[in-house]
């Protein structure tokens, strides 16, 4: 077991920096492996959320750290951690812009399936110790639509209109995914913070 995954099972006072760091190697990994979704072209961009998130709990049950995907939260880790999680990627398969692709985040009402409307359905989540949002976004290495006006746009969103606690932002980059439209992975988290 590496150390980094050592740490994410032995320590809930983690910082949440470590998770994202996890998960962004366990996507890499899983893309390097060209997998195939429906008829698109290899690399883990074309993945929908159900598909991508079996995968990173199974990579992780592999290393030891207990993971189920559910209906809230998208994600439980050791049943002491929930993850929400959205697919952010600005250009489809076919290297179209995709369309309405910013409303995963940004929709800012209860009960929606946007990121804001899951961070609300999070902070009503009692059981768990550490609560975080995750977002999956993929750009082209040189970006033609950069994600950080649409990250930052969420971040104003959540804290100054909808008050959600959420911490500092933490970010890992991976480079040189194999699809040709999604080149670059970039998983973004935050933490919300106890009230």
């Amino acid at each position: 077991m590496r150390s980094a995954d050592r740490f994410i099972l032995c320590s809930w006072n983690m910082l949440y920096t470590e998770t994202v760091k996890v998960i962004a190697d366990l996507l890499k990994e899983f893309d390097s492996e060209r997998p195939v979704h429906k008829t698109f072209r290899p690399g883990i961009g074309p993945f929908g959320e159900p598909q991508i998130l079996g995968e990173i709990a199974r990579r992780l049950l592999r290393r030891g750290i207990s993971a189920q995907t559910k209906r809230t939260p998208d994600l439980d880790v050791q049943h002491e951690l929930a993850i929400e999680f959205k697919i952010v990627r600005p250009f489809g398969d076919n290297g179209r812009e995709a369309e309405n692709w910013s409303v995963n985040l940004l929709h800012p009402y209860a009960g929606n399936v946007s990121l804001i409307g899951d961070a609300i359905k999070l902070s009503g989540l009692n059981r768990y110790r550490s609560k975080g949002l995750f977002v999956i976004g993929y750009e082209h290495d040189t970006p033609k639509i950069p994600l950080d006006p649409l990250l930052s746009s969420f971040e104003l969103i959540a804290k100054t209109v909808m008050n959600i606690p959420l911490s500092k932002r933490v970010e890992e980059r991976r480079d040189q995914l194999v699809h040709p439209e999604h080149q670059v992975l970039r998983c973004v988290g935050w933490e919300l913070e106890q009230y």
